[in-house]
């Protein structure tokens, strides 16, 4: 390790340190009052005790993050974090750590599960290189100030700004010889913590990494999920091979081998429109095989993080009056050229699969929906009100998400990005097994960031007061599939009945709507979709004129970054029929729930800081289900 470290320090040696801190001129700098009070080891306080939870036959509601990051990661490394993964475990559930600017964070609640999902590539070499992750005087926040940014930063900033996702790039900057051992290394510190944090009932915890495939700045990560503590002696890296197909392979390997493993597909907003192309990798036709491979290693896909959501573009849904939310297309730099809309979204994805299910026999993409944070300080931020960035470098403080710290540097990309998101399952208990086989029924959903409570069914006999009944839960599983199952096809005459239930976070805010969103076939085979507005707050559908439903309203004070439940509803509750079914033409269906506007962060951080808030000044944050499937013989 020591001779290695050195080999680090000479090739780094050679490459100048000062790196440019402070944004455009002509811009004011502030004092950054986030940055304090300095964390106190003394007073930090540890994860609350929690009940353990039983087993619950109808399934109960569990949250998680399945998207962290530590200072195993190169970028998260080169950033400023220092936090290891057993500090990320411990803010999982609910005890306070030290964010890398020096100050204290401590999420409201405690989560049930998580993974600290670090890049396989060059796993804990940044951090070896370096040689500076134990100096405990020589914070970001006062290397910042100084002007001399670590080595290892500085260089890793000169290098790769514009290509950070570069294989070449990655392989140039910490490529050291004997850096294996260090990855082998790293790679056990992650199973053991893993191990040391599982408490089944009270908090689970996955094994797990993040396969960094970004070939030409076209995201493709994906974060792979073990079942069980029976995992590889080293991930699948991007290094081995950039194809999400060869990952695939190896995932099967695994599983031939007695692994239980799954990979969930990194936010695909900035994928250029390959994360769910119409053809492979290398530009062959989809095969059934293909269809086949992908559902069974690709059972869920990731639509909500600090990258903004996934969930569709108005490009892709312009009768979709909520399509334009935290939208990120964009990496690393807002001057760069956007992403692709087509190929990059998650309703788009599914309505590909319709048309690929009905032309060629197959769907590729049967994915539900879930949600996590893309953390990269051993975190989970997403909370509006209680944000602390992704990456501490760029936007770990009020100051730097706004660009009006006297630290500020890439200030356009920081306040681009969002407080979010969660991970929901729909669990028997709190264990590894019982949530994976959630995962892999893709009974989940996903957040972009409040806990809001959602359940959605499916079937052709749900009675109309079935949601008013005390076993109404038994009788919507017993007489139907729950988010992520298929309807069978029923007699002549049948349309689906569906059944929503949403309520609001016990901590946040009132609830607008719930909608339920169909995409459907024309009679040439090519894809439509349709929003329903279901069930509203304040008896709006009696009031809805041609069906269009009026605007909730707002009651939020962007100075003083506060709003009211004085409107919307705690609980919406809805049994609804399709009024336009066709048991001639697959559909697939999903239901989102959405809140009343609420301040965004960037707008908490204005008020921190006794600035004015930057435009969005509020958003509608929203629960968005995995699909149902209605699908014929032979679809």
């Amino acid at each position: 390790m020591q001779a290695s470290s050195r080999r680090g320090h000479a090739f780094l040696a050679l490459v100048p340190v000062a790196l440019l801190l402070v944004a455009a001129s002509g811009c004011e700098k502030i004092e950054d009052p986030s940055l304090e009070p300095a964390f106190d080891p003394a007073a930090a306080e540890p994860p609350p005790a929690k009940p353990a939870v039983g087993f619950e036959p109808t399934r109960q509601l569990l949250w998680g993050d399945l998207h962290v990051h530590t200072s195993l990661s190169y970028d998260a490394y080169t950033m400023g974090t220092r936090a290891m993964p057993d500090d990320a475990y411990t803010y999982m559930k609910g005890g306070t750590i030290r964010h890398a600017l020096g100050y204290a964070i401590r999420a409201s609640r405690p989560l049930d599960f998580g993974a600290v999902t670090d890049h396989s590539e060059f796993l804990g070499v940044a951090r070896a290189l370096a040689g500076d992750a134990d100096r405990e005087d020589e914070t970001l926040r006062r290397v910042m100030a100084s002007g001399r940014p670590w080595r290892i930063s500085a260089h890793f900033l000169r290098v790769t700004l514009g290509q950070m996702g570069s294989r070449e790039t990655r392989r140039e900057t910490f490529g050291q010889p004997g850096m294996e051992d260090v990855s082998r290394a790293a790679w056990q510190e992650i199973v053991a913590a893993a191990a040391r944090h599982d408490d089944p009932g009270r908090f689970t915890t996955f094994v797990a990494y993040e396969w960094s495939s970004m070939p030409g700045e076209e995201n493709l990560h994906r974060n792979v999920v073990y079942g069980s503590d029976r995992v590889p002696e080293r991930p699948f890296s991007a290094l081995d091979s950039e194809n999400p197909e060869d990952l695939w392979n190896a995932l099967d390997d695994q599983r031939a081998r007695g692994l239980d493993v799954l990979a969930i597909p990194h936010n695909g907003n900035v994928s250029n429109g390959r994360m769910y192309a119409r053809r492979t990798f290398d530009g062959a036709p989809l095969t059934a095989d293909y269809a086949r491979q992908r559902t069974r290693n690709e059972p869920v896909s990731e639509i909500f993080q600090v990258k903004g959501s996934s969930e569709t573009h108005p490009v892709l849904s312009p009768d979709d009056g909520f399509a334009a939310f935290e939208l990120y297309d964009r990496v690393m730099s807002p001057e760069a050229p956007p992403s692709t809309p087509s190929g990059s979204y998650y309703r788009d994805a599914l309505r590909t699969g319709l048309e690929l299910a009905h032309r060629e026999g197959f769907d590729p993409f049967v994915l539900g929906a879930i949600g996590s944070s893309d953390s990269h300080n051993a975190s989970s931020s997403v909370e509006e009100a209680n944000h602390h960035g992704k990456l501490p470098m760029i936007d770990g403080s009020a100051g730097l998400r706004l660009g009006v710290s006297q630290l500020s540097f890439m200030p356009k990309l920081a306040g681009t990005w969002s407080a979010a998101g969660l991970a929901a399952v729909w669990a028997e208990e709190n264990t590894r097994a019982s949530i994976f086989a959630a995962m892999r029924r893709r009974e989940t959903y996903a957040t972009s960031g409040p806990r809001i409570a959602l359940r959605f069914f499916g079937g052709w006999d749900y009675p109309t007061d079935l949601l008013g009944r005390r076993d109404w839960l038994d009788e919507a599983y017993r007489g139907g599939v729950p988010m992520g199952g298929t309807l069978e096809p029923r007699g002549k005459g049948a349309s689906p009945v569906f059944a929503v239930f949403a309520a609001k976070d016990p901590l946040g805010a009132n609830l607008d709507r719930v909608q339920i969103v169909k995409l459907f076939l024309d009679e040439a085979g090519a894809s439509h979709e349709r929003v329903y507005d279901v069930a509203a707050s304040e008896d709006r559908l009696a009031r809805a004129v041609g069906g269009a439903l009026e605007p909730v309203g707002s009651t939020v004070d962007v100075a003083r970054a506060a709003y009211e439940n004085s409107i919307g509803a705690r609980e919406l509750a809805v049994v609804w029929r399709d009024p336009d079914f066709d048991p001639e033409r697959p559909a697939t269906y999903y239901a989102r729930a959405i809140e009343i506007p609420t301040p965004r962060h960037t707008t908490y951080a204005a008020r921190q800081l006794g600035v004015p808030a930057p435009e969005p000044a509020s958003i509608q944050e929203r629960a968005v289900t995995s699909a149902i499937l209605y699908r014929m013989g032979g679809d």
